[in-house]
């Protein structure tokens, strides 16, 4: 599967623990390019304690996105459906739970989290295939069929790797 082509503004989306950060990062390394977090545009501060107000995460996501470079990802379908007009490529990390599971374990809390935010974490990313928001599998099913190509659908960590070894 070729992907030399993703061009220069492109979009990740998936459960949380699929992995999606790490793949920007290393997608960034590659073509050089900026990497931004959903979290950082749908939470106010530097935590997970207030959501920000919908219009300002939604202008934040459309001025992050008006430049001619980045890599934006996250699991805010909502937000990623912001970005999907200007992206040149989509890419949706469909991993099952146990390794999205394995993902979050590993990499345990963050951004100020404590047990409590955590475990709701993994309750909320384990609920991912039976929620129906734009933040789901519903949601991001519906993102990628929508998406013309490019758009890749990676369904297993060693689909992943294959990935970024094609590139």
């Amino acid at each position: 599967m070729p992907h030399r082509d993703l061009g220069s503004r492109i979009v990740i989306i998936g459960n949380s623990g699929s992995g999606k950060s790490t793949l920007a990062q290393r997608i960034a390394d590659q073509l050089t390019l900026p990497v931004l977090d959903l979290d950082h545009i749908h939470w106010e501060g530097e935590g997970y304690g207030r959501k920000r107000d919908e219009q300002v995460a939604l202008q934040l996501a459309a001025e992050a996105t008006a430049g001619p470079l980045w890599i934006i990802e996250g699991v805010y379908g909502w937000l990623a459906s912001a970005a999907l007009p200007r992206a040149e490529s989509l890419i949706w990390l469909d991993l099952p739970w146990s390794e999205c599971r394995e993902g979050l374990l590993g990499r345990g809390m963050r951004r100020g989290a404590d047990q409590g935010n955590f475990a709701a974490l993994l309750a909320w990313a384990e609920d991912y295939w039976h929620r129906t928001t734009s933040s789901s599998f519903t949601g991001h099913r519906h993102l990628f069929e929508a998406f013309e190509p490019p758009k890749y659908r990676l369904r297993h960590r060693g689909e992943v790797l294959e990935f970024l070894a094609d590139m």
